[in-house]
């Protein structure tokens, strides 16, 4: 095994790389809250008042009232009934599926879903179907191969990780028979996408009564831990009947308190989300113009997948010349070769963004006059705007 890189953060947007202060487009922290100064406060604020562990599971003596406080305010949040925390984002699908557990017929999994789900299917103890990625007919076909009396659960990434590409909820819940549910990973779709930040079924309007929204706290609140946006009846049938929840420890309290200051700062601060659609908006749409192959994509990644070896060491010699860490990254379900993986965040600043345009425009461009070329140039680059209904703050 080739051990993996080791970086140090510098600030909030750059790292320390053998010795080198770089430019850091890669993770999954989008708003870079991991380090904002108000969620480093609220840490240490939370370690002097409430010590590191409760060093228990919260149906024995661990439970405390902090972690209510949060989920309370991640379910207005997001618009759902009741929230339930959960000790890591990969669990809580997995936790879900304990409680869900002999209900369903069929289990019906996007191809390229992400691996937890892949997991939690295995505890729902029903037969499982894959239909192709992001393919409503697809998944068409693979329901009505499942019989009419089945009872089917589908699961999904909200948006992926990869591209950035946003699963179509509203589509499925048109194909699902009225009594099917979605199990939704969003990850990476939570205080990104939506107009007020709750994520892919805001986004692409899917109606949440049928959706059970997970999520993790360590991407758009920069923090860790993984929350489920659940009816108050399913969050009590995870407490009771997922051993998986029962015999965990919960999230440490100073992190419990760090979430809260990072939610309070997407509620008080929307023009976070504004600044992060600009800043992928600028890059996007840059790249587009000079014929960068891209995936139409409402989230805030740009993947550039090398066309063989060689343009992958030009491209990364190049980012380096720039002071641009080279963000290439070999991961389960993404190209087999690997890809770059470049994340934009709402707190990159202005020649941050013009030095990646210019690497990428330079390297990975269309030649003028090509087919690729030309159809970049006629496509409508970058994000759409945010979409949902906007509510009232």
């Amino acid at each position: 095994m080739i051990e993996p890189v080791s970086l140090q953060q510098v600030d909030r947007t750059y790292v320390r790389f053998r010795g080198r202060k770089l430019s850091f487009f890669s993770g999954c922290d989008y708003f870079r809250m991991a380090s904002h100064p108000t969620v480093l406060r609220a840490v240490s604020s939370g370690l002097a008042r409430y010590g590191l562990n409760v060093a228990a599971s919260r149906m024995t003596t661990g439970n405390h009232a902090l972690y209510r406080q949060l989920e309370r305010q991640l379910a207005r949040f997001f618009g759902a009934e009741d929230a339930l925390l959960i000790s890591t984002g990969y669990l809580t699908n997995l936790v879900v599926a304990q409680a869900l557990a002999g209900r369903f017929t069929h289990a019906l999994l996007d191809e390229k879903a992400h691996v937890c789900l892949r997991d939690a299917a295995v505890f729902l103890g029903c037969r499982l179907r894959s239909f192709k990625h992001r393919n409503p007919a697809d998944l068409a076909r693979q329901i009505k191969r499942c019989g009419t009396d089945s009872r089917l659960i589908l699961l999904t990434d909200g948006m992926y990780a990869g591209q950035g590409t946003a699963a179509p909820l509203a589509d499925y819940l048109k194909i699902l028979p009225q009594d099917a549910i979605l199990l939704v990973d969003d990850a990476h779709g939570a205080a990104v996408l939506g107009a007020t930040g709750k994520g892919t079924p805001e986004f692409v309007r899917a109606a949440r009564h049928r959706i059970i929204q997970t999520t993790t706290l360590s991407k758009g609140f920069g923090v860790y831990g993984g929350v489920v946006l659940c009816s108050r009846a399913l969050r009590g049938e995870i407490m009771t009947q997922s051993p998986a929840f029962v015999g965990s420890t919960p999230l440490p309290l100073p992190l419990v308190n760090a979430a809260l200051a990072a939610l309070a700062l997407h509620r008080r601060h929307p023009a976070l989300r504004t600044r992060l659609y600009q800043n992928t908006e600028r890059v996007k749409s840059a790249l587009a113009a000079t014929g960068v192959s891209l995936t139409e994509a409402p989230g805030p990644i740009v993947q550039i997948i090398p066309s063989d070896a060689r343009q992958a060491t030009r491209l990364r010699h190049a980012l380096l010349a720039a002071a641009i860490y080279p963000p290439f990254l070999r991961y389960p379900g993404g190209p087999p070769n690997g890809s770059f993986r470049f994340v934009i965040s709402s707190e990159h600043t202005p020649a941050q963004l013009e030095r990646l345009i210019a690497v990428l425009c330079r390297v990975c461009s269309a030649p003028q006059g090509s087919d690729l070329s030309a159809r970049q140039r006629s496509r409508k680059p970058g994000p759409r705007p945010p979409r949902g209904r906007r509510s009232r703050r």
